[in-house]
Protein backbone atom coordinates (compact mmCIF):
# COMPACT_ATOMS: atom_id res chain seq x y z
CA UNK A 1 0.00 0.00 0.00
CA UNK A 2 0.88 3.81 -0.17
CA UNK A 3 1.64 4.83 3.30
CA UNK A 4 2.86 8.31 2.04
CA UNK A 5 2.72 10.38 -1.35
CA UNK A 6 4.92 13.66 -1.14
CA UNK A 7 4.44 16.15 -4.16
CA UNK A 8 6.61 19.51 -4.55
CA UNK A 9 6.08 21.83 -7.17
CA UNK A 10 3.37 20.36 -9.57
CA UNK A 11 0.70 22.64 -10.83
CA UNK A 12 -0.74 24.68 -7.88
CA UNK A 13 0.61 21.98 -5.62
CA UNK A 14 3.67 23.82 -3.67
CA UNK A 15 4.19 21.34 -1.10
CA UNK A 16 1.80 18.52 0.02
CA UNK A 17 1.91 15.27 2.31
CA UNK A 18 -1.46 12.91 1.81
CA UNK A 19 -1.24 9.94 4.40
CA UNK A 20 -2.87 7.39 2.97
CA UNK A 21 -4.72 3.81 4.53
CA UNK A 22 -5.53 0.54 3.52
CA UNK A 23 -9.05 0.15 2.05
CA UNK A 24 -11.26 2.84 0.00
CA UNK A 25 -9.41 6.41 0.27
CA UNK A 26 -11.86 8.47 -1.20
CA UNK A 27 -10.85 12.20 -2.29
CA UNK A 28 -13.23 14.71 -3.10
CA UNK A 29 -13.37 18.66 -3.35
CA UNK A 30 -14.35 21.54 -5.53
CA UNK A 31 -13.13 21.66 -9.77
CA UNK A 32 -9.60 22.82 -10.41
CA UNK A 33 -8.55 22.21 -6.58
CA UNK A 34 -5.91 20.27 -7.82
CA UNK A 35 -7.45 16.38 -7.72
CA UNK A 36 -6.34 15.67 -10.74
CA UNK A 37 -2.80 16.74 -10.21
CA UNK A 38 -2.53 13.76 -7.20
CA UNK A 39 -3.31 11.32 -10.23
CA UNK A 40 -0.69 13.19 -12.47
CA UNK A 41 1.81 13.04 -9.20
CA UNK A 42 1.27 8.98 -9.64
CA UNK A 43 1.52 8.29 -12.67
CA UNK A 44 4.66 10.13 -12.51
CA UNK A 45 6.25 8.41 -10.01
CA UNK A 46 5.01 5.17 -11.81
CA UNK A 47 7.41 6.26 -14.52
CA UNK A 48 4.78 7.98 -17.00
CA UNK A 49 5.15 10.80 -19.10
CA UNK A 50 6.37 14.44 -17.75
CA UNK A 51 5.69 17.73 -19.23
CA UNK A 52 7.80 20.37 -18.11
CA UNK A 53 4.78 22.58 -18.24
CA UNK A 54 4.23 20.63 -15.04
CA UNK A 55 6.32 22.40 -12.97
CA UNK A 56 5.06 25.10 -10.97
CA UNK A 57 5.41 28.62 -12.24
CA UNK A 58 9.00 30.48 -11.01
CA UNK A 59 10.31 26.82 -9.42
CA UNK A 60 13.18 25.21 -11.06
CA UNK A 61 12.40 21.55 -10.21
CA UNK A 62 9.17 19.42 -9.12
CA UNK A 63 9.35 16.13 -6.68
CA UNK A 64 7.23 13.07 -6.18
CA UNK A 65 8.04 10.92 -3.60
CA UNK A 66 6.20 7.30 -2.54
CA UNK A 67 6.54 5.76 0.73
CA UNK A 68 5.62 2.03 0.06
CA UNK A 69 4.64 -0.50 2.44
CA UNK A 70 5.24 -4.04 1.02
CA UNK A 71 6.29 -6.53 3.63
CA UNK A 72 6.43 -8.91 1.42
CA UNK A 73 8.10 -7.64 -1.57
CA UNK A 74 11.84 -8.67 -2.43
CA UNK A 75 12.81 -4.87 -2.42
CA UNK A 76 11.40 -3.75 0.40
CA UNK A 77 13.85 -2.75 3.65
CA UNK A 78 12.31 -3.78 7.06
CA UNK A 79 8.88 -3.53 4.66
CA UNK A 80 9.07 -0.47 3.41
CA UNK A 81 10.22 0.99 -0.39
CA UNK A 82 10.62 4.49 -0.94
CA UNK A 83 10.16 5.64 -4.87
CA UNK A 84 11.43 8.97 -5.89
CA UNK A 85 11.59 10.80 -9.19
CA UNK A 86 12.35 14.67 -9.38
CA UNK A 87 12.43 16.79 -12.66
CA UNK A 88 14.55 20.25 -13.12
CA UNK A 89 13.08 22.86 -15.57
CA UNK A 90 16.76 21.86 -17.98
CA UNK A 91 15.57 18.70 -18.39
CA UNK A 92 17.42 16.79 -15.89
CA UNK A 93 15.71 13.68 -14.71
CA UNK A 94 16.56 11.56 -11.89
CA UNK A 95 14.79 8.38 -10.65
CA UNK A 96 15.37 6.40 -7.17
CA UNK A 97 14.28 3.55 -5.94
CA UNK A 98 15.42 3.07 -1.98
CA UNK A 99 17.79 5.72 -3.12
CA UNK A 100 19.11 3.46 -6.14
CA UNK A 101 19.48 5.85 -9.09
CA UNK A 102 17.57 4.19 -11.77
CA UNK A 103 15.96 4.42 -15.15
CA UNK A 104 12.84 5.67 -16.01
CA UNK A 105 12.13 2.51 -17.87
CA UNK A 106 13.50 0.74 -15.35
CA UNK A 107 11.12 2.59 -12.57
CA UNK A 108 8.41 2.07 -15.10
CA UNK A 109 8.72 -1.44 -15.02
CA UNK A 110 9.12 -2.00 -11.11
CA UNK A 111 6.16 -0.45 -10.96
CA UNK A 112 3.97 -2.06 -13.89
CA UNK A 113 3.01 -4.64 -10.92
CA UNK A 114 2.47 -2.45 -7.70
CA UNK A 115 0.05 0.71 -9.10
CA UNK A 116 -2.41 0.60 -11.54
CA UNK A 117 -4.07 3.50 -12.30
CA UNK A 118 -7.90 4.27 -14.15
CA UNK A 119 -8.35 7.45 -15.64
CA UNK A 120 -9.81 8.33 -18.55
CA UNK A 121 -9.17 6.57 -21.29
CA UNK A 122 -5.64 6.06 -19.77
CA UNK A 123 -3.07 3.24 -20.73
CA UNK A 124 -3.43 0.58 -18.26
CA UNK A 125 -2.73 -2.96 -18.18
CA UNK A 126 -6.35 -4.44 -18.86
CA UNK A 127 -6.24 -1.85 -22.36
CA UNK A 128 -2.73 -4.20 -23.50
CA UNK A 129 -4.15 -7.33 -25.38
CA UNK A 130 -0.81 -8.52 -24.56
CA UNK A 131 -1.37 -9.12 -20.63
CA UNK A 132 -4.68 -10.55 -21.35
CA UNK A 133 -3.89 -13.96 -21.36
CA UNK A 134 -1.85 -13.42 -18.41
CA UNK A 135 -5.72 -11.93 -16.61
CA UNK A 136 -7.37 -15.47 -17.55
CA UNK A 137 -5.26 -18.06 -16.77
CA UNK A 138 -4.83 -16.14 -13.40
CA UNK A 139 -8.40 -16.42 -13.50
CA UNK A 140 -8.24 -20.19 -13.89
CA UNK A 141 -5.34 -20.59 -11.30
CA UNK A 142 -4.49 -24.19 -10.47
CA UNK A 143 -6.06 -25.84 -13.18
CA UNK A 144 -3.42 -24.34 -15.45
CA UNK A 145 -0.54 -23.82 -13.85
CA UNK A 146 1.01 -27.52 -14.00
CA UNK A 147 0.13 -27.37 -17.83
CA UNK A 148 2.29 -23.89 -18.44
CA UNK A 149 4.68 -24.93 -16.56
CA UNK A 150 5.65 -27.75 -18.47
CA UNK A 151 4.87 -25.82 -21.62
CA UNK A 152 7.43 -23.37 -20.34
CA UNK A 153 10.37 -25.78 -20.21
CA UNK A 154 9.69 -27.43 -24.04
CA UNK A 155 8.88 -23.74 -24.98
CA UNK A 156 12.87 -23.30 -24.02
CA UNK A 157 13.78 -26.46 -25.22
CA UNK A 158 12.13 -25.39 -28.49
CA UNK A 159 14.06 -21.48 -28.73
CA UNK A 160 17.19 -23.26 -28.51
CA UNK A 161 16.84 -25.86 -30.87
CA UNK A 162 15.57 -23.10 -33.41
CA UNK A 163 19.00 -21.02 -32.18
CA UNK A 164 21.07 -23.93 -33.35
CA UNK A 165 19.36 -24.92 -36.96
CA UNK A 166 19.65 -21.20 -37.50
CA UNK A 167 23.39 -21.05 -36.30
CA UNK A 168 24.04 -23.63 -39.81
CA UNK A 169 27.29 -21.66 -41.22
CA UNK A 170 25.07 -20.81 -44.68
CA UNK A 171 25.47 -22.56 -47.31
CA UNK A 172 28.39 -25.10 -48.64
CA UNK A 173 31.04 -21.83 -49.34
CA UNK A 174 30.03 -20.30 -46.18
CA UNK A 175 31.23 -23.84 -44.17
CA UNK A 176 33.70 -24.18 -46.44
CA UNK A 177 35.38 -20.96 -44.72
CA UNK A 178 34.27 -21.38 -41.64
CA UNK A 179 36.20 -24.83 -41.31
CA UNK A 180 39.76 -22.99 -43.40
CA UNK A 181 39.55 -20.47 -40.58
CA UNK A 182 38.60 -22.80 -37.77
CA UNK A 183 41.89 -25.62 -38.73
CA UNK A 184 43.89 -22.58 -39.33
CA UNK A 185 43.74 -21.45 -35.92
CA UNK A 186 43.53 -25.55 -34.45
CA UNK A 187 46.93 -26.00 -36.22
CA UNK A 188 48.27 -22.22 -34.95
CA UNK A 189 47.64 -23.51 -31.88
CA UNK A 190 49.09 -27.12 -31.84
CA UNK A 191 52.36 -26.02 -33.84
CA UNK A 192 52.90 -23.99 -30.90
CA UNK A 193 53.08 -26.80 -28.76
CA UNK A 194 52.42 -24.55 -25.50
CA UNK A 195 52.22 -25.90 -21.98
CA UNK A 196 50.50 -24.20 -18.85
CA UNK A 197 52.57 -22.08 -17.33
CA UNK A 198 55.12 -21.51 -20.07
CA UNK A 199 54.07 -17.95 -20.44
CA UNK A 200 55.53 -16.99 -17.41
CA UNK A 201 58.73 -18.96 -16.95
CA UNK A 202 59.67 -17.25 -20.77
CA UNK A 203 58.73 -13.80 -19.73
CA UNK A 204 61.26 -14.41 -16.29
CA UNK A 205 63.66 -15.99 -18.74
CA UNK A 206 62.94 -13.00 -21.18
CA UNK A 207 63.72 -10.61 -18.09
CA UNK A 208 66.63 -12.05 -17.06
CA UNK A 209 68.73 -12.01 -20.91
CA UNK A 210 67.52 -9.07 -21.43
CA UNK A 211 69.54 -7.72 -18.16
CA UNK A 212 72.26 -9.85 -18.56
CA UNK A 213 74.82 -7.77 -18.86
CA UNK A 214 73.93 -5.88 -15.78
CA UNK A 215 73.81 -8.98 -13.77
CA UNK A 216 76.98 -10.40 -15.24
CA UNK A 217 78.78 -7.14 -14.25
CA UNK A 218 77.89 -7.27 -10.50
CA UNK A 219 78.58 -10.92 -10.39
CA UNK A 220 81.72 -10.13 -11.29
CA UNK A 221 82.32 -7.67 -9.12
CA UNK A 222 80.56 -9.98 -6.10
CA UNK A 223 83.78 -13.05 -7.45
CA UNK A 224 86.44 -10.65 -7.35
CA UNK A 225 85.15 -9.69 -3.54
CA UNK A 226 84.87 -12.76 -2.59
CA UNK A 227 87.09 -14.71 -4.89
CA UNK A 228 90.19 -16.54 -4.16
CA UNK A 229 92.10 -13.42 -2.45
CA UNK A 230 89.13 -13.21 0.21
CA UNK A 231 89.49 -17.21 0.45
CA UNK A 232 93.20 -17.78 1.12
CA UNK A 233 93.49 -14.62 3.78
CA UNK A 234 90.71 -16.53 5.65
CA UNK A 235 92.76 -19.22 5.46
CA UNK A 236 95.99 -17.92 6.28
CA UNK A 237 94.51 -16.61 9.48
CA UNK A 238 93.06 -20.21 10.41
CA UNK A 239 96.88 -21.62 9.99
CA UNK A 240 97.62 -18.43 12.73
CA UNK A 241 95.26 -19.10 15.34
CA UNK A 242 95.85 -22.90 15.15
CA UNK A 243 99.13 -22.33 16.34
CA UNK A 244 97.82 -20.74 19.34
CA UNK A 245 94.40 -22.29 19.82
CA UNK A 246 95.49 -24.31 23.01
CA UNK A 247 96.64 -21.61 25.28
CA UNK A 248 93.62 -20.49 25.60
CA UNK A 249 89.94 -21.65 25.22
CA UNK A 250 88.60 -18.15 23.78
CA UNK A 251 90.78 -18.97 20.38
CA UNK A 252 89.74 -21.99 19.80
CA UNK A 253 86.28 -20.89 19.10
CA UNK A 254 87.12 -17.79 16.90
CA UNK A 255 89.08 -20.71 15.02
CA UNK A 256 85.85 -22.02 14.59
CA UNK A 257 83.91 -18.92 13.88
CA UNK A 258 86.79 -18.73 11.05
CA UNK A 259 86.61 -22.28 9.62
CA UNK A 260 82.52 -21.32 8.93
CA UNK A 261 83.50 -18.47 7.22
CA UNK A 262 85.81 -20.06 5.07
CA UNK A 263 83.48 -23.03 3.87
CA UNK A 264 80.89 -20.29 3.49
CA UNK A 265 83.00 -18.15 1.27
CA UNK A 266 83.71 -21.46 -0.55
CA UNK A 267 80.52 -22.34 -1.34
CA UNK A 268 79.18 -18.55 -1.76
CA UNK A 269 81.84 -18.69 -4.30
CA UNK A 270 80.79 -21.42 -6.10
CA UNK A 271 77.20 -20.18 -6.25
CA UNK A 272 78.51 -17.02 -7.58
CA UNK A 273 80.10 -18.53 -10.60
CA UNK A 274 77.33 -20.84 -11.34
CA UNK A 275 75.32 -17.93 -11.50
CA UNK A 276 77.83 -16.34 -14.06
CA UNK A 277 77.70 -19.29 -16.23
CA UNK A 278 73.75 -19.08 -16.00
CA UNK A 279 74.01 -15.40 -17.33
CA UNK A 280 75.84 -16.79 -20.54
CA UNK A 281 73.46 -16.31 -23.54
CA UNK A 282 74.45 -16.44 -26.67
CA UNK A 283 72.93 -14.48 -29.90
CA UNK A 284 71.39 -17.49 -30.92
CA UNK A 285 69.40 -18.49 -27.90
CA UNK A 286 69.13 -14.92 -26.85
CA UNK A 287 66.60 -15.24 -30.29
CA UNK A 288 64.80 -17.94 -29.58
CA UNK A 289 63.66 -16.78 -26.14
CA UNK A 290 62.35 -13.34 -28.06
CA UNK A 291 60.94 -15.49 -30.92
CA UNK A 292 58.89 -18.02 -28.41
CA UNK A 293 57.77 -14.48 -26.44
CA UNK A 294 56.64 -13.48 -29.01
CA UNK A 295 54.76 -16.31 -30.23
CA UNK A 296 53.19 -16.48 -27.25
CA UNK A 297 51.97 -13.28 -26.75
CA UNK A 298 50.57 -13.24 -30.19
CA UNK A 299 48.68 -16.36 -29.31
CA UNK A 300 47.37 -14.52 -26.44
CA UNK A 301 46.00 -11.65 -27.93
CA UNK A 302 44.40 -14.39 -30.46
CA UNK A 303 42.81 -16.80 -28.25
CA UNK A 304 43.07 -16.24 -24.66
CA UNK A 305 44.10 -14.44 -21.80
CA UNK A 306 46.87 -17.39 -20.95
CA UNK A 307 47.53 -20.37 -21.82
CA UNK A 308 45.10 -22.58 -20.49
CA UNK A 309 42.03 -20.11 -22.38
CA UNK A 310 44.06 -20.69 -25.77
CA UNK A 311 43.90 -24.73 -24.96
CA UNK A 312 40.35 -23.84 -23.84
CA UNK A 313 40.00 -22.29 -27.24
CA UNK A 314 41.75 -25.06 -29.09
CA UNK A 315 39.30 -27.62 -27.72
CA UNK A 316 36.19 -25.55 -28.39
CA UNK A 317 36.64 -24.98 -32.03
CA UNK A 318 38.32 -28.41 -32.69
CA UNK A 319 34.49 -29.58 -31.43
CA UNK A 320 32.94 -26.65 -33.45
CA UNK A 321 35.03 -28.42 -36.45
CA UNK A 322 33.34 -31.49 -35.72
CA UNK A 323 30.01 -30.22 -35.90
CA UNK A 324 30.29 -28.17 -38.99
CA UNK A 325 31.55 -32.24 -40.60
CA UNK A 326 28.71 -33.72 -39.67
CA UNK A 327 26.46 -30.64 -39.94
CA UNK A 328 24.29 -32.65 -42.00
CA UNK A 329 23.84 -35.52 -39.53
CA UNK A 330 23.75 -32.67 -36.35
CA UNK A 331 20.84 -31.15 -37.98
CA UNK A 332 18.67 -34.00 -38.97
CA UNK A 333 18.99 -35.45 -35.21
CA UNK A 334 17.95 -31.49 -34.34
CA UNK A 335 15.07 -31.33 -36.45
CA UNK A 336 14.13 -34.58 -34.95
CA UNK A 337 14.27 -33.41 -31.74
CA UNK A 338 12.42 -30.04 -32.70
CA UNK A 339 9.54 -32.49 -34.30
CA UNK A 340 9.54 -34.17 -30.85
CA UNK A 341 9.10 -31.01 -28.65
CA UNK A 342 6.89 -29.95 -31.19
CA UNK A 343 4.76 -32.39 -30.63
CA UNK A 344 4.64 -32.39 -27.04
CA UNK A 345 4.02 -28.57 -27.22
CA UNK A 346 0.90 -29.53 -29.73
CA UNK A 347 -0.45 -31.41 -26.98
CA UNK A 348 -0.50 -28.77 -24.13
CA UNK A 349 -1.21 -26.00 -26.11
CA UNK A 350 -4.00 -28.01 -27.09
CA UNK A 351 -5.11 -28.74 -23.54
CA UNK A 352 -4.63 -25.51 -22.35
CA UNK A 353 -7.29 -23.90 -25.03
CA UNK A 354 -9.84 -26.38 -23.64
CA UNK A 355 -9.40 -25.30 -20.10
CA UNK A 356 -9.25 -21.36 -21.21
CA UNK A 357 -12.11 -21.65 -23.97
CA UNK A 358 -13.95 -23.10 -20.86
CA UNK A 359 -13.02 -20.46 -18.39
CA UNK A 360 -13.22 -17.70 -20.93
CA UNK A 361 -16.71 -18.40 -20.48
CA UNK A 362 -17.09 -18.49 -17.16
CA UNK A 363 -15.65 -15.21 -17.06
CA UNK A 364 -17.42 -13.44 -19.69
CA UNK A 365 -20.17 -14.84 -17.80
CA UNK A 366 -19.36 -13.35 -14.19
CA UNK A 367 -18.30 -9.96 -16.16
CA UNK A 368 -21.68 -9.18 -17.86
CA UNK A 369 -23.24 -10.11 -14.58
CA UNK A 370 -20.87 -7.31 -12.86
CA UNK A 371 -21.48 -4.61 -16.08
CA UNK A 372 -25.68 -5.13 -15.20
CA UNK A 373 -25.13 -4.56 -11.96
CA UNK A 374 -23.72 -1.33 -12.82
CA UNK A 375 -26.65 -0.47 -14.82
CA UNK A 376 -24.90 -1.37 -18.19
CA UNK A 377 -27.60 -4.15 -19.37
CA UNK A 378 -27.26 -4.06 -22.94
CA UNK A 379 -23.13 -4.37 -22.71
CA UNK A 380 -21.42 -7.96 -23.41
CA UNK A 381 -18.35 -8.34 -22.57
CA UNK A 382 -16.28 -11.40 -24.58
CA UNK A 383 -13.06 -12.90 -24.12
CA UNK A 384 -11.77 -13.84 -27.75
CA UNK A 385 -9.80 -16.84 -27.87
CA UNK A 386 -7.75 -17.53 -31.59
CA UNK A 387 -5.50 -20.50 -31.84
CA UNK A 388 -2.99 -20.74 -34.43
CA UNK A 389 -4.39 -17.68 -36.10
CA UNK A 390 -7.78 -18.93 -36.17
CA UNK A 391 -10.55 -17.65 -34.63
CA UNK A 392 -12.86 -19.98 -31.79
CA UNK A 393 -16.41 -19.36 -31.37
CA UNK A 394 -16.73 -20.50 -27.35
CA UNK A 395 -18.54 -23.75 -27.24
CA UNK A 396 -19.00 -24.92 -31.00
CA UNK A 397 -16.59 -27.16 -32.87
CA UNK A 398 -14.90 -26.28 -35.91
CA UNK A 399 -12.64 -27.73 -38.59
CA UNK A 400 -8.64 -27.43 -38.64
CA UNK A 401 -7.24 -25.42 -36.02
CA UNK A 402 -10.52 -24.93 -34.19
CA UNK A 403 -10.99 -26.21 -30.80
CA UNK A 404 -14.16 -26.58 -28.42
CA UNK A 405 -14.19 -28.08 -24.99
CA UNK A 406 -16.49 -31.03 -25.96
CA UNK A 407 -14.73 -31.78 -28.98
CA UNK A 408 -11.36 -31.01 -28.69
CA UNK A 409 -8.40 -29.47 -31.63
CA UNK A 410 -8.08 -30.78 -35.01
CA UNK A 411 -4.45 -29.96 -35.13
CA UNK A 412 -3.63 -31.14 -38.85
CA UNK A 413 -4.59 -27.87 -40.48
CA UNK A 414 -3.43 -25.01 -38.20
CA UNK A 415 -1.07 -22.90 -38.68
CA UNK A 416 2.25 -23.27 -36.52
CA UNK A 417 2.62 -20.29 -34.27
CA UNK A 418 4.14 -20.84 -30.47
CA UNK A 419 4.73 -18.22 -27.81
CA UNK A 420 5.30 -18.42 -24.49
CA UNK A 421 1.87 -19.28 -22.91
CA UNK A 422 0.86 -21.76 -26.22
CA UNK A 423 -0.77 -21.06 -28.94
CA UNK A 424 -3.57 -18.71 -27.79
CA UNK A 425 -4.17 -15.50 -28.78
CA UNK A 426 -6.33 -13.91 -26.12
CA UNK A 427 -8.14 -10.17 -26.13
CA UNK A 428 -11.19 -8.90 -24.57
CA UNK A 429 -13.74 -7.68 -26.21
CA UNK A 430 -17.40 -5.65 -25.33
CA UNK A 431 -20.05 -4.92 -27.18
CA UNK A 432 -21.58 -1.47 -25.44
CA UNK A 433 -24.90 -1.64 -27.06
CA UNK A 434 -27.36 -4.02 -28.48
CA UNK A 435 -26.81 -5.08 -32.42
CA UNK A 436 -23.05 -3.53 -32.28
CA UNK A 437 -20.47 -5.39 -32.99
CA UNK A 438 -17.76 -6.40 -30.45
CA UNK A 439 -14.74 -3.95 -30.34
CA UNK A 440 -11.31 -4.18 -28.72
CA UNK A 441 -11.58 -2.50 -24.97
CA UNK A 442 -9.45 0.42 -26.30
CA UNK A 443 -11.91 1.50 -29.16
CA UNK A 444 -14.87 1.97 -26.12
CA UNK A 445 -15.41 5.73 -26.95
CA UNK A 446 -16.95 6.64 -23.57
CA UNK A 447 -15.22 7.47 -20.61
CA UNK A 448 -17.84 6.57 -18.51
CA UNK A 449 -18.51 3.15 -19.71
CA UNK A 450 -14.88 2.42 -20.22
CA UNK A 451 -14.32 3.30 -16.46
CA UNK A 452 -17.22 0.87 -15.18
CA UNK A 453 -16.30 -2.07 -18.11
CA UNK A 454 -12.80 -1.40 -16.37
CA UNK A 455 -14.51 -1.58 -12.73
CA UNK A 456 -16.32 -5.03 -13.28
CA UNK A 457 -13.68 -6.65 -14.74
CA UNK A 458 -11.22 -5.63 -12.12
CA UNK A 459 -13.70 -6.64 -9.11
CA UNK A 460 -14.39 -10.48 -11.03
CA UNK A 461 -10.20 -10.55 -11.04
CA UNK A 462 -9.83 -9.13 -7.67
CA UNK A 463 -8.79 -12.26 -5.86
CA UNK A 464 -6.36 -13.00 -8.64
CA UNK A 465 -4.93 -9.26 -9.48
CA UNK A 466 -1.82 -9.19 -8.21
CA UNK A 467 -1.20 -5.79 -8.73
CA UNK A 468 -1.58 -4.52 -4.53
CA UNK A 469 -3.02 -0.76 -5.11
CA UNK A 470 -5.89 0.81 -7.70
CA UNK A 471 -6.39 3.97 -8.32
CA UNK A 472 -9.77 5.12 -10.14
CA UNK A 473 -9.58 8.87 -11.38
CA UNK A 474 -13.34 10.53 -11.60
CA UNK A 475 -14.62 6.58 -12.26
CA UNK A 476 -18.33 7.92 -12.20
CA UNK A 477 -18.17 10.60 -15.22
CA UNK A 478 -21.28 10.26 -17.02
CA UNK A 479 -23.09 8.33 -14.08
CA UNK A 480 -25.51 8.90 -11.62
CA UNK A 481 -28.49 7.69 -9.66
CA UNK A 482 -28.12 3.17 -9.34
CA UNK A 483 -25.47 3.17 -11.63
CA UNK A 484 -23.07 5.28 -9.21
CA UNK A 485 -24.39 3.19 -6.37
CA UNK A 486 -22.98 0.06 -8.09
CA UNK A 487 -19.82 1.58 -8.62
CA UNK A 488 -19.37 2.78 -5.43
CA UNK A 489 -20.14 -0.97 -3.91
CA UNK A 490 -17.85 -2.42 -6.19
CA UNK A 491 -15.33 0.08 -5.30
CA UNK A 492 -16.20 -1.25 -1.39
CA UNK A 493 -15.65 -4.91 -2.41
CA UNK A 494 -12.33 -4.42 -4.53
CA UNK A 495 -10.64 -2.25 -1.27
CA UNK A 496 -11.52 -5.68 0.26
CA UNK A 497 -8.50 -7.17 -1.33
CA UNK A 498 -6.62 -3.95 -2.59
CA UNK A 499 -5.53 -0.36 -1.33
CA UNK A 500 -7.84 1.83 -3.78
CA UNK A 501 -7.86 5.25 -4.32
CA UNK A 502 -10.68 6.97 -5.87
CA UNK A 503 -11.65 10.73 -6.97
CA UNK A 504 -15.22 11.30 -6.99
CA UNK A 505 -17.84 13.98 -7.44
CA UNK A 506 -20.62 11.12 -6.47
CA UNK A 507 -22.14 11.16 -2.73
CA UNK A 508 -22.68 7.57 -3.31
CA UNK A 509 -19.54 6.50 -4.08
CA UNK A 510 -18.24 9.22 -1.81
CA UNK A 511 -20.06 7.63 1.50
CA UNK A 512 -18.74 4.17 0.85
CA UNK A 513 -15.18 5.53 1.93
CA UNK A 514 -13.03 4.08 4.40
CA UNK A 515 -11.09 7.49 4.61
CA UNK A 516 -12.25 10.43 3.32
CA UNK A 517 -10.00 13.05 2.07
CA UNK A 518 -10.82 16.64 1.33
CA UNK A 519 -8.78 18.62 -1.48
CA UNK A 520 -8.76 22.36 -1.65
CA UNK A 521 -7.06 25.36 -2.90
CA UNK A 522 -6.71 28.80 -1.48
CA UNK A 523 -4.61 32.04 -2.18
CA UNK A 524 -1.49 33.08 -0.23
CA UNK A 525 0.84 35.61 -0.88
CA UNK A 526 -0.88 36.20 -4.42
CA UNK A 527 -0.37 32.22 -5.62
CA UNK A 528 -2.94 29.51 -5.31
CA UNK A 529 -1.78 26.45 -2.98
CA UNK A 530 -3.09 22.63 -2.96
CA UNK A 531 -3.76 21.56 0.19
CA UNK A 532 -5.72 18.27 1.53
CA UNK A 533 -7.10 17.06 4.89
CA UNK A 534 -8.49 13.44 6.05
CA UNK A 535 -12.08 14.13 6.89
CA UNK A 536 -12.85 12.89 10.12
CA UNK A 537 -17.01 11.24 10.66
CA UNK A 538 -18.61 15.06 11.01
CA UNK A 539 -16.80 16.34 8.39
CA UNK A 540 -17.51 13.29 5.90
CA UNK A 541 -21.00 13.55 6.37
CA UNK A 542 -21.06 17.34 5.38
CA UNK A 543 -18.82 16.49 2.68
CA UNK A 544 -21.09 14.00 1.29
CA UNK A 545 -23.92 16.64 2.19
CA UNK A 546 -22.38 19.47 -0.28
CA UNK A 547 -21.64 16.89 -3.10
CA UNK A 548 -24.95 15.57 -3.45
CA UNK A 549 -27.31 18.82 -2.62
CA UNK A 550 -24.13 21.56 -3.50
CA UNK A 551 -25.07 22.85 0.50
CA UNK A 552 -25.08 21.76 4.17
CA UNK A 553 -28.48 21.74 4.76
CA UNK A 554 -30.76 19.92 7.47
CA UNK A 555 -32.56 17.49 4.63
CA UNK A 556 -29.16 16.94 2.57
CA UNK A 557 -27.04 16.23 5.89
CA UNK A 558 -30.35 13.57 6.85
CA UNK A 559 -29.58 12.56 3.59
CA UNK A 560 -25.74 12.36 3.47
CA UNK A 561 -26.21 10.41 7.30
CA UNK A 562 -28.77 7.84 5.39
CA UNK A 563 -26.02 7.16 2.29
CA UNK A 564 -23.24 6.99 5.12
CA UNK A 565 -25.74 4.36 7.56
CA UNK A 566 -26.00 2.36 3.86
CA UNK A 567 -22.22 2.23 3.09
Amino acid sequence: MISTLHIKNIGIIEDLVLNLNNGLNILTGETGAGKTLIIDSLQIATGGRFSKEMIRHGEEFSFVELSLYMPNHESSIDGNIIISREIHTNGRNSCKINGRLVTVSELKFFMQNIIDIHGQMDNQSLLDSNMHIKYLDDFIGENIKPLKAEYSKLYKEYKNILLELKDNYGDDKEKQRKLDLLRYQIQEIEVAHLKVGEDVEIENLRERINNSEKIQNNLNEVDNEIGETSIDSVSNAIRALEKVESLDKKYENTLNTLKSIYYDLQELSRDVKAFKDEMEFDEEEREKVEQRADLIHDLKRKYGNDIEEILKYKEEISNEVEKIENSEEYILELKKELKNVKEKMNDLAIKMNRIRVQYAEILSNKVNTELTELEMKNAKFKVEIKFAENDIELGTKHVGAHCDVTNGCDNSNKTEEYHKDGQDKIQFLISTNIGEEDKPLIKIASGGEMSRIMLGIKNVLADVDEVPIMVFDEIDTGISGRAAKSVGEKLKQIAQNHQVICITHQANIAAKGDYNYYISKNVEEGRTITSIKQLDEEETIKEIARIASGDCSKVALEHAKELRKIA
